[in-house]
């Protein structure tokens, strides 16, 4: 089964997710949904669980959400976040589809995921909130890490189509291939900040673009 598919997952696909693992509950879920492809699918559990590992509690504030499958899923890992903000400057028309579906699935979702179609700088943000970004293109990453050191609220980003003539390379593009520059020279900056960093990888198969960044405020 190809991991890093574009085709939208459907009913008759939940065949392909017969154990009784929250990873496959919630691959069924999105199946019954119809909403997603299955790369999504793999890179929000990716995430989540990487997440999950290093960050307990908190509310999930999710910029530049989508569908706000990460949401979901970082709350059925640990429930005592008490909710989730899933923001978007546009929310795609199923997504309430797909919530309402993992929300039939695991009721105890109900009333805790908040979608907000809106800039994200108008987000307000506080020192207690895990801020997370899925894939936010170019720019947008770094527009989600200055929200986070705003608030010195914990992040987790996995950026995406590096924009070089508008990203900080930090200089260090005669070393490394730009995008990884641009992803070093944030790392730096959020260290310059006195924050802890931690670099992670989602599996390649899923995405060529999987480095998620992760890091927490050293006064927090």
């Amino acid at each position: 089964m190809k991991k890093s598919s574009k085709n939208r997952l459907t009913i008759q696909q939940q065949a392909l997710f017969p154990k009784d693992t929250l990873f496959d509950k919630i691959a069924r879920a999105v199946c019954r949904s119809q909403t997603l492809p299955r790369k999504e699918l793999y890179e929000a559990w990716e995430v989540a669980k990487r997440i999950r590992r290093q960050f307990r509690g908190g509310r999930i504030v999710d910029l530049a959400c989508g569908h706000g499958l990460v949401s979901h899923i970082l709350l059925l890992l640990d429930d005592t976040s008490p909710n989730a903000l899933a923001v978007d400057t546009h929310i795609p028309k199923n997504a309430m589809a797909l919530s309402q579906t993992l929300i039939k699935t695991w009721p105890r979702l109900k009333d805790r995921i908040f979608f907000r179609q809106m800039p994200l700088e108008q987000t307000q943000i506080s020192s207690q909130d895990i801020v997370v970004s899925v894939h936010a293109c170019g720019t947008l990453t770094d527009a989600v890490i200055e929200k986070a050191l705003s608030a010195r609220a914990k992040l987790a980003v996995l950026p995406c189509c590096h924009d070089l003539a508008a990203c900080d390379t930090g200089g260090l593009e005669g070393w490394m291939d730009g995008p990884l520059a641009v992803d070093a020279t944030r790392a730096f900056r959020l260290t310059c900040k006195d924050y802890t960093v931690m670099t992670k990888k989602i599996p390649g198969e899923i995405t060529p673009k999987n480095r998620l960044l992760m890091a927490y405020p050293n006064d927090g």
